[in-house]
């Protein structure tokens, strides 16, 4: 699997964007957008990406939650390459399918799991590969610093879940990925 971190300008506020490809990027493999931002230069960034010959370059979307900086672009996306759209929510514009705690989804050459995450937002969710490890955690708030607040049974019961599962490698929605000590830095949470 190879992750590319999608480039914007660095002008407005947006998630990251994160297209999930696979190691030999074979007809079979699912060509996969996790979140698409808001900022237009992710579109160019796109068309720069090693995603393969005569595949389209995002053949899937997969939201981590409806919140304008991480879905606003999908009109535009959509447009361009006519993605298969996926979300946990199902009243977010242009979605086509709703997943659910506990599926899973082909995504590049690999296989996720969909972990249901309310916290953040209420259709909140993670994607993990247990493969390599991998976590996609959009906004869901997995590094805790401090001790202060309160969070709803349904985000302590999925932390719960997640501190379980053999994590090495944690993709956020904003910041740079979490490459060292990720089951230790959940468990603390």
């Amino acid at each position: 699997m190879r992750i590319v971190t999608l480039e914007n300008s660095g002008q407005m506020y947006t998630s990251l964007a994160y297209l999930v490809l696979g190691d030999q990027s074979q007809l079979e493999d699912v060509n996969t957008l996790v979140d698409v931002g808001a900022d237009p230069a992710i579109l160019a960034s796109i068309e720069m990406a090693p995603t393969g010959v005569g595949k389209w370059a995002v053949e899937q979307v997969v939201l981590t939650h409806s919140h304008s900086d991480h879905c606003a672009l999908l009109p535009e996306i959509h447009a361009a390459y006519h993605p298969r759209v996926l979300a946990f929510s199902p009243s977010l514009a242009g979605v086509d399918r709703t997943v659910r705690d506990g599926e899973t989804i082909r995504m590049g050459d690999r296989i996720f799991q969909v972990i249901h995450t309310p916290g953040h937002s209420s259709d909140s969710i993670c994607l993990y590969n247990e493969d390599e490890g991998v976590l996609f955690a959009g906004d869901s708030p997995l590094v805790i610093t401090s001790a202060e607040g309160s969070y709803e049974a349904g985000f302590r019961a999925a932390l719960r879940k997640l501190c379980a599962l053999d994590v090495r490698r944690i993709y956020f929605g904003h910041g740079p990925p979490l490459t060292e000590r990720c089951n230790q830095r959940l468990i603390e949470s």
